[in-house]
């Protein structure tokens, strides 16, 4: 019952493919099914070699996340192409003939997928037509973790939008050719011995096709171009091409940055570049314009930062040092995974007597928790193929009066914490459910940390949130209640998230029905002191907002996405919940009665908060009541960021919007119009700097 050729989706039949150490030679691409993770040893790594006689029919890659066919022309459609993952590989192209194409991966993919820990070796010569990544489109997306060497390019892409963080790439043609995109950020990426560093040259001065890009913590070594760019003050769209360089070393570079025809735009030579930008900058009068030059660096909390004055960043912990008997199976304690028997108190039995002592390891399942479930400080939680925690009952009923389903830590605690390959979910209604609740103040830096770890509310076999009774289009039913909120870092929390994905259904997994269901909240961070850093998260149809940041401080987001409910404003928000002050819900009063427009969701709110930092940002709307009518004119809501009382210290840089008048609003009061920054598919703004 896997999903191959001939299915568009499913939920039912994950898998691990796991490679042992060894050397693989490779004579056709290695298709990878969807809901599939391709995992290599992590101790012994194998090697994938290409064969020299390889043979790729329309892909010509080893591995493929995707392939071209006869009649809808992919097997899967690219912006769905949801839960993959490869890691833990050596691939080796240097047998395959220099002078034919060669990929190591085709990664065709949309949220819930990564690439991490991953070595690519490609031919040296002259002239080769090798390349690392090998993305066309697609609606991402996170890599990390990841060293290419050699090839024409280290990474030919274009995507809706993307993360990339810790990559290398040494002695390429050019590292990474930008074909396309509405938002990229680059974090942590090294650049050695390249011609060229970044090409975003797509489509020329008159027609660019990258909409945004930003370069973070990096480093770009003997390279003589550091970014190949057309963007201008005349260059069209007038918002694409932005370009932001923050914290970025050079050593022995010619041009940092370049035109084509020869400009010289930034000098190169050895230093480094706090702060420089490209594209439509605003201040927090609202007043907008077109800068191509230095900027003034932003102020960044030490709490923020690595030893090196880095945003702080950690790789996914693989326990590579932690005996086999150090690990400890909550089926050992009594739970099931079969999706019905309540494993709520052998959850907490495992947790409570193993937590600070074995990493303790959920098999492949589906785990039904019907009451709170405690996380205590110590605990290391492993999933498999995404382990799923199923939310029901009548302990998560009431909107009014919500509850955590999995609690990490009491409030005031410290301590460390790590989730990975975890997948939450619900069994039908639970307006009262606060999904994942994190209390735990970090210890260590970054102590509490969630990685590739996602939210699905619906969509999906056994949920009850499925076209069958929450078809789009009928009347609001109770029963088609999500959750209250997705994620909640608490007042005394910190958090490290790395490739999260939060969803509300839109449409069926096991077909293509869309459906109509009503989550309270996406992301809600109130942490009064933090740390937190989210890397690669995305946050979607949730009724209320999809990232609200409230009385917070200390915050970093890079790449943050959102889509609005496709029924609003059919009921409008925020409909079928009521505002509850103390939980810092916009509550619409601003709207005038019977606008269409005004009472949808808000893509991101940041409010009475400080030292919030958001690189790169796609929030976007496609439709009203299913319809993309509104499309024709780019007014599907009026608002989709809102900053509030009086924040110090906020920087957005690389904001992306789709279809909303109003990109940005400051206490109610526009301040950046989409009709002023059109990109190649969105509005985009290089920043909005309080």
């Amino acid at each position: 019952d896997r999903c191959g050729i001939g299915c568009g989706s499913s939920t039912v039949a994950p898998a691990i493919v796991y490679f042992p150490p060894g050397k693989y030679l490779i004579a056709h691409p290695l298709l990878q099914f969807y809901f599939t993770q391709f995992i290599g040893d992590p101790i012994n790594v194998p090697e994938l070699i290409m064969a020299p006689n390889f043979d790729g029919d329309k892909v010509k890659a080893l591995i493929t996340s995707n392939e071209y066919v006869s009649g809808p022309g992919e097997i899967w459609t690219n912006q769905n192409n949801f839960y993959r993952q490869v890691r833990n590989f050596v691939i080796d192209l240097t047998q395959a003939p220099a002078d034919k194409e060669a990929t190591a991966i085709h990664w065709q993919v949309a949220q819930a997928t990564s690439i991490t820990n991953v070595h690519v070796k490609m031919s040296t010569a002259a002239g080769n037509k090798h390349q690392a990544i090998w993305m066309e489109n697609g609606s991402g997306g996170y890599m990390s973790d990841l060293v290419f060497e050699g090839g024409n390019y280290g990474m030919w892409v274009g995507n809706q939008q993307f993360t990339s963080r810790n990559i290398t790439i040494r002695n390429a043609n050019t590292a990474i050719f930008m074909n396309w995109n509405w938002g990229w950020t680059f974090k942590g990426i090294k650049i050695e011995n390249c011609k060229t560093g970044i090409e975003m040259t797509a489509g020329g001065e008159a027609a660019q096709g990258v909409g945004s890009l930003l370069l973070v913590d990096s480093e770009i070594k003997d390279t003589p171009i550091g970014v190949l760019t057309v963007n201008s003050a005349t260059s069209k769209p007038a918002g694409a091409g932005t370009l932001v360089l923050d914290n970025v070393k050079l050593t022995n570079v010619q041009k940092a940055v370049a035109h084509p025809n020869g400009q010289t735009v930034l000098d190169g030579g050895n230093k480094v570049i706090a702060s420089w930008g490209q594209g439509r900058f605003y201040d927090a009068q609202g007043q907008g314009k077109y800068q191509q030059g230095p900027l003034d660096a932003p102020q960044k909390p030490k709490v923020l930062l690595d030893a090196q004055g880095r945003f702080f960043e950690r790789t996914k912990p693989l326990y590579l040092d932690v005996a086999m008997g150090d690990f400890i199976s909550v089926k050992s304690e009594g739970a099931k995974g079969d999706g019905v028997t309540d494993d709520t108190a052998a959850i907490t039995r495992a947790l409570s007597k193993w937590a600070g002592c074995k990493v303790i390891y959920f098999p492949a399942g589906d785990y039904v928790v019907t009451d709170t479930v405690l996380v205590p400080a110590g605990s290391r939680l492993i999933g498999e193929v995404w382990s799923v925690i199923m939310a029901t009952g009548n302990k998560f009923a009431d909107a009014n009066n919500p509850r955590p389903v999995f609690q990490v830590g009491k409030p005031g605690e410290k301590g460390i914490a790590e989730i990975s390959e975890m997948l939450f979910s619900t069994e039908g209604s639970v307006p009262g459910a606060i999904m994942l609740q994190i209390n735990l103040k970090e210890s260590v830096q970054g102590g509490v940390g969630i990685w590739d770890t996602h939210f699905r509310i619906g969509g999906g076999k056994g949920t009850r949130l499925q076209s069958s009774n929450c078809a789009k289009g009928g009347p609001m039913r109770p029963e088609c209640q999500g959750a209250f909120v997705m994620l909640h870092v608490a007042e005394t929390g910190s958090a490290l998230v790395d490739n999260m994905w939060a969803w509300v259904a839109d449409h069926d997994l096991d077909g293509p029905t869309q459906v109509s269901l009503y989550n309270g909240r996406g992301v809600h961070i109130e942490s009064k002191e933090g740390p937190v850093w989210l890397y690669g998260t995305s946050s979607e149809h949730s009724v209320f907002y999809q990232y609200n940041i409230a009385n917070a401080k200390n915050v970093m987001m890079g790449m943050i996405q959102t889509e609005t409910p496709y029924y609003q404003a059919y009921p409008a928000a925020p409909e079928p919940y009521k505002p509850l002050a103390k939980w810092n819900d916009p509550d619409y009063s601003h709207c005038e009665k019977g606008s269409v427009t005004c009472p949808m969701a808000w893509g991101l709110r940041i409010v009475n908060s400080e030292h919030v930092y958001v690189y790169g940002a796609g929030l976007y709307n496609f439709f009203q009541n299913y319809d993309q009518g509104c499309l024709t004119t780019e007014h599907c809501q009026d608002n989709m960021l809102s900053i509030e009382k009086s924040p110090k210290n906020v920087f957005i840089y690389n904001l992306n919007t789709k279809a909303s008048d109003n990109m940005v609003t400051v206490d109610g009061q526009s301040k950046a119009k989409q009709a002023d920054n059109r990109a190649s598919f969105c509005s985009t703004i290089a920043g909005f700097l309080e």
